[in-house]
């Protein structure tokens, strides 16, 4: 089996989330299983993996493994379902507030807090909390959106949490978390426990005995003699530590999704990224390193020297049916257009794509921008006050149009005729190529990893110095000014999104999965399965 891990699946994702995705439906295009696991309990992870073509089958959380939830009959629980056990009750809609508050005669009974409709377009119950005859809160309620009870909070007197519980869709407790205070006052986990089906109970002191406890009952239930059990950390938190100790056999993947190096124009000298340094510090412990690229394996190799197979594999994929599409001719699309579909965060820099335009905007004075993505608010809004800058200081607020988050990418690349990149570092960048499928003519700074390898310079779009906002400008305007030029470079870059049609990162896979195999049958050979013969009062009684 193959396992993708990561940590949770939200409304809006990252980059290594997207790839999940491509990636999985690349392996059930090509008939090969795989599970995506994650670690968080979310109880709207069907609901968006579902709305994102991910059936039921193949998700795998460790939440709803233990709850035995991974294939749950749909439901819609609205607030006159549940049942207080109290008669003439009174109902109060909070439309503003999105719950409704029920009452027993004038006492307060319950709070239901409802999903968002936009998110569910329906009135489905999330949460109800719980109020106890003088008013006090000491229960909250979680339903998972497929309609079951799936966890509840329990409150000390002083209002806070004391225990979670979370629930069989049956409503058998399967997993218990308890609050305790610290040796600083504070209330903290102090432990976790799983009771399973036959009353067994296993304690553990943190989450990392929960993940531990998931990992090896679910290694030895897929484990295969035929077909090794590949992990693929895409999010390594936690898993890097546990996979390598389990007691059954693994083929351990480390997917670098972003630069390993934390100044990705420095791969052989600055610090480690930290998101990677626990991994690659440990890497030649795991079976296998993937990256999206040829120039971050060579570069990874170059530094660390891992003992290690490593793979180039992009994540991207393009379908077949995609790339033989209806091509798009420039004159027909929004002239002198860029589009951006990203974050709107500090290392995307959409800031000097701006100063690029407001260089190029005495030559070419229609020029455009379109940029899709959610905004990243941290560090006191540094994204935006950047952007507004430049707006200001080009006086580009009328022909730079910012937007929240699309899930139409495909049609707002079509329509444009550039896509400008200027980020600090990228890990691939599948915006960038999904833009180049839909004849978008890339420019971009030479960002280590994946711009500078989507990009050929000089055939499907310009690759200039690192920073180099004036070159970019440059660029831009000959562009703007050369419609056959344009024209041309558009044509190009259908032609080598070639390179991540299904077919060809597919093979890419397959040499991974040859690779594992190899190997399984001697990792086997040091394995032996528990016993689970004459154990059982029943298999004694049969044999006497």
């Amino acid at each position: 089996m193959n396992f993708f891990l990561n940590s949770s699946f939200n409304a809006k994702n990252s980059g290594i989330e997207h790839a999940q995705l491509k990636r999985a439906k690349l392996f059930e295009k090509f008939g090969e299983d795989y599970r995506l696991v994650f670690r968080e309990w979310n109880p709207l992870l069907h609901f968006h993996l579902n709305n994102n073509g991910i059936s039921d089958k193949y998700i795998l959380s460790i939440f709803d493994y233990f709850q035995k939830a991974t294939n749950v009959q749909n439901k819609t629980i609205r607030p006159k379902d549940i049942n207080f056990g109290v008669a003439n009750l009174r109902y109060e809609d909070e439309k503003d507030q999105n719950r409704v508050i029920v009452y027993n005669k004038n006492q307060i009974v319950a709070r239901i807090n409802l999903f968002d409709k936009e998110v569910t377009n329906d009135t489905i119950v999330k949460s109800v909390e719980l109020f106890d005859g003088f008013a006090n809160l000491y229960r909250v309620d979680f339903y998972d959106y497929r309609g079951f009870l799936s966890m509840a909070q329990w409150y000390t007197p002083d209002n806070k949490i004391a225990t979670e519980t979370w629930y069989t869709p049956e409503g058998r407790p399967a997993i218990e978390d308890y609050f305790r205070l610290n040796a600083q006052g504070k209330m903290e986990k102090s432990g976790f426990k799983t009771i399973d089906e036959n009353g067994t109970v296993r304690t553990h002191n943190n989450i990392v005995g929960l993940i531990q406890e998931f990992l090896e009952k679910v290694n030895v239930e897929f484990m295969d003699k035929d077909h090794p059990n590949i992990y693929v950390m895409d999010r390594s938190d936690y898993f890097e530590e546990i996979l390598e100790t389990l007691s059954s056999p693994t083929y351990t993947v480390l997917h670098l999704h972003n630069s390993h190096a934390g100044d990705a124009q420095e791969p052989d000298t600055s610090i480690m990224n930290n998101n990677y340094e626990y991994s690659l510090t440990d890497a030649n412990r795991y079976d296998a390193i993937v990256s999206a690229t040829e120039k971050q394996t060579r570069d990874v190799k170059r530094r660390f020297n891992p003992s290690v197979d490593m793979f180039t594999i992009p994540v991207g994929v393009i379908k077949n049916e995609d790339l033989k599409g209806q091509r798009v001719p420039m004159k027909d699309r929004k002239k002198h257009s860029i589009v951006v579909t990203a974050r709107v965060a500090p290392e995307k820099q959409i800031n000097k794509i701006i100063d690029a335009m407001g260089m190029a905007k005495k030559e070419v004075p229609d020029i455009n921008m379109d940029v899709y993505g959610y905004v990243d608010h941290s560090n006191d809004d540094i994204a935006m006050k950047r952007i507004n800058a430049s707006l200001d200081e080009y006086d580009l607020k009328d022909a730079v149009h910012l937007h929240s988050y699309t899930n139409d990418v495909a049609g707002v690349q079509k329509n444009a005729q550039l896509y400008a990149l200027a980020s600090v570092m990228e890990g691939f960048n599948l915006a960038l190529m999904e833009a180049q499928a839909q004849g978008d003519v890339g420019v971009t700074f030479d960002t280590n990893y994946g711009p500078n390898e989507l990009i050929v310079d000089n055939e499907n779009g310009y690759v200039v110095d690192y920073d180099d906002t004036k070159a970019l400008s440059e660029r831009m305007v000959k562009l703007f000014t050369d419609d056959e030029l344009l024209q041309k470079m558009s044509d190009q870059a259908y032609e080598l999104s070639n390179r991540f049609s299904e077919d060809s990162v597919w093979h890419d896979w397959q040499q991974l999965i040859e690779s594992a195999k190899k190997t399984w049958q001697d990792k086997l050979k040091t394995y032996h399965f528990d016993i689970t013969n004459g154990l059982s009062d029943m298999e004694h009684n049969e044999e006497a």
